[in-house]
């Protein structure tokens, strides 16, 4: 299992910032973007239509990638040098959650440097991305979370054989793995690495409010995963979010558009 960071250029982060930020999207989603370049005017920018927005964003990055390349660079070095310390612990607490040999696997995993704060990873090609302001022990910890999902759907896919497009958005099954990143970052060797973990921040923050049956689903989560084989804790984690697949997307549904 093998990481790289590298910062891909303007266009990249212009296609990535363009996603998040469509009308159609709750301030859940766009928000965190104008939250971190208050100088782009938030009410102009969703005036235009998304050529506009493309040009706009473009000549932005363009003056500020000018003024920043070097900063930009050098968190690339820093990213894969701090990586490189843990890359071995973090492997092997993986190969223990999930009871596989990764020595062959997840090889080609790359973490683009962006500017966008919303974070997406992409399973087929094995790519995530980090924002740039991050600090190296931040870019470690949002870099457990996405691997945990690369590992979680192949173990998935090998184990049920189903439709990878239910891995996605606004599947049950994108859910339930969402959630499922808490309980696996809850070894000693991961949680005590990743600062998003130890601050009750390495899942969606609804998910740490969210209560089924009067308790913390995270918890109720946690005791399957550490009581079963991985793939029984597949079976019955997906079946208890489906028993409760309403109160959950309602919950989320709450929350983000609060």
């Amino acid at each position: 299992m093998k990481l790289r960071f590298e910062y891909p250029g303007i266009e990249y982060s212009v296609d990535s910032i363009l996603e998040f930020t469509g009308e159609e999207l709750s301030d859940f989603w766009s928000g965190p973007f104008f939250h971190f370049f208050p100088d782009v005017d938030r009410t102009a920018y969703m005036a235009m239509d998304e050529g506009r927005r493309r040009d706009y964003l473009t000549d932005y990055f363009t003056a500020f990638e000018e003024k920043n390349i070097e900063m930009l660079r050098e968190k690339a070095v820093l990213y894969n040098e701090y990586w490189m310390k843990y890359e071995d612990q973090i492997t092997a607490a993986l190969e223990d959650a999930f009871e596989v040999d990764l020595t062959d696997l997840f090889n080609d995993m790359t973490c683009m440097i962006t500017f966008n704060p919303v974070s997406p990873r992409y399973l087929e090609s094995h790519t995530f991305d980090s924002f740039y302001l991050s600090s190296e022990k931040g870019a470690l910890g949002s870099a457990i979370h996405e691997i945990i999902h690369f590992v979680w759907f192949y173990v998935w896919q090998r184990t049920f054989r189903d439709d990878v497009t239910e891995y996605e958005t606004p599947h049950l099954k994108w859910i339930f793995s969402e959630m499922a990143v808490e309980p696996v970052m809850r070894d000693e060797r991961l949680g005590s690495i990743n600062p998003y973990y130890l601050h009750k921040a390495c899942v969606y923050p609804y998910f740490y409010t969210l209560l089924i049956e009067g308790k913390p689903v995270l918890d109720t989560l946690y005791e399957m995963f550490s009581s079963m084989r991985i793939q029984e804790f597949m079976q019955a984690g997906y079946r208890f979010c489906t028993d409760h697949e309403e109160e959950i997307r309602k919950h989320m549904e709450e929350s983000e558009s609060a």
